[in-house]
């Protein structure tokens, strides 16, 4: 029994699955093959360093859900994580981060040319397995969602080192650079089992609030969270001049020296205060209130399958609303 499978088997959320985790993992060893050794070494890097694998698990669990008997999903899901590490490796390079997963990153083992470029090949290979499965909706869906995330990203460097940015704006980025792909991956485990346009809609919303809880609980874990847990460095948002919910609240609701504080730290992205900006966004309540948001996300996420048949596989996908708020990592 591989390592993967007994990780899925021991994860009461992925028990269920297991079997199919297994299967994904093999496709995506299988078509990481290339003649260049660098893009074996660097893409091997990064699979192997794990992470929690949400995304291909959403479309498992939707597929699943909805009845699907085949094997089309594992390459879908397969497709969707090639999408979200090539996105981790160009994310690393903007923000030039040192830690992912509890490791050092790709940019920082092997430079920032090699994984930009590896990052652009993650891509190429994750379109070339779309168009393999002859299925306009599914490059429909996949290719909006990399424009969209791709615009994602350019509105977060926008917004980098401006302490006037607002919720909305804020949350936009999350809907576009982290939820879409939530969204998407849920989109394609519905569609795989032919589930009908209302029900992939639905799957649509839960995959998208589930993306935004997930992103809000990550900006609450920046500050509050342990680096050995959450495998990076905290403190890293405040590093790179980003301005968070969390952040954003307290320029909202602190006051007048907590919000002068935050905003000379996000305009410079200046780390040294950070036990200073820690207790503003502490004594603020921005911490709870983000917190608060992501928990309204989270049940936005389990109200939208509501009329999703009950098995094993919607209380799988309810648990993950629940470890979307509750987890330290």
């Amino acid at each position: 029994m591989s390592a993967a499978t007994n990780t899925a088997q021991q994860n009461p959320i992925t028990r269920t699955i297991a079997a199919d985790m297994e299967a994904v993992n093999g496709v995506i060893r299988q078509r990481l093959q290339s003649d260049v050794a660098l893009v074996n070494q660097i893409a091997e890097y990064i699979i192997s360093a794990g992470g929690k694998r949400i995304r291909p698990v959403l479309v498992l669990l939707l597929a699943n859900a909805y009845g699907y008997k085949g094997a089309g999903h594992h390459e879908l899901a397969a497709v969707v994580e090639f999408i979200h590490t090539a996105t981790l490796l160009h994310d690393d390079v903007v923000d030039e981060s040192s830690m992912r997963r509890g490791r050092q990153t790709a940019n920082a083992m092997f430079g920032n040319a090699a994984s930009v470029l590896v990052g652009d090949y993650l891509y190429s290979r994750a379109f070339e397995m779309m168009t393999s499965l002859d299925e306009m909706r599914v490059m429909e869906i996949l290719s909006r969602a990399t424009t969209v995330i791709a615009e994602g990203e350019v509105l977060q460097l926008l917004n980098m080192h401006d302490p006037d940015v607002t919720q909305e704006s804020y949350l936009t980025v999350i809907r576009s650079k982290t939820a879409k792909l939530f969204e998407a991956a849920a989109q394609l485990g519905a569609l795989v089992a032919g589930a009908n346009d209302a029900q992939i809609e639905a799957a649509g919303e839960y995959g998208r609030s589930l993306g935004t809880a997930f992103q809000l609980i990550d900006d609450v874990l920046d500050y509050a969270g342990d680096a050995s847990e959450i495998g990076k460095n905290v403190g890293d948002d405040l590093r790179e001049g980003k301005p968070t919910l969390p952040l954003i609240y307290v320029m909202e609701n602190g006051s007048a020296e907590q919000r002068e504080l935050i905003r000379t730290c996000i305009e410079q992205g200046d780390e040294t205060h950070f036990d200073a900006v820690l207790s503003a966004v502490t004594t603020s309540g921005a911490l709870d209130y983000t917190r608060r948001e992501a928990e309204a996300a989270a049940q936005r996420a389990a109200d939208a399958i509501a009329d999703l048949p009950e098995s094993e596989y919607k209380q799988s996908l309810l648990q993950l609303c629940s470890f979307a708020v509750d987890r330290n990592h």
